[in-house]
């Protein structure tokens, strides 16, 4: 596995958590810090900590400190990479799907025929 594909594979194990796909969904409003995020949410605060640190690993967001606060921001990049990725996986699969309806009109249409002689 490549460095890349690892960094990909690690953009999908955030995604695959609700809790963590609302942070996400929060952060799109802008920035916020660590506890104005946990507040929304009910997960004793290791918990909802180990949540922004697989984020974080993943580069979808990241964490600045400022004194005492820790500031959260979306890293849209990873995202845009996933969401490329999920557009070529669907188009392909609907060339697929595409030659496949083509394939079996074919095979209806020589069947009408062979059903008239």
């Amino acid at each position: 596995m490549t460095t890349s594909q690892t960094a990909f594979d690690h953009t999908f194990i955030a995604l695959a958590d609700p809790t963590r796909r609302s942070v996400i969904e929060i952060l799109t409003q802008g920035p916020q810090s660590v506890s104005e995020l946990a507040r929304r949410f009910t997960l004793a605060l290791p918990t909802f900590m180990s949540h922004l640190r697989i984020l974080e690993r993943a580069g979808l967001i990241t964490t600045k400190k400022t004194g005492r606060v820790r500031t959260c921001t979306l890293d849209v990049t990873k995202l845009t990479a996933a969401e490329d990725w999920m557009h070529r996986q669907r188009q392909l699969w609907e060339t697929r799907l595409d030659q496949m309806d083509d394939y079996v009109k074919q095979l209806h249409k020589e069947e009408t025929k062979s059903d008239r002689k």
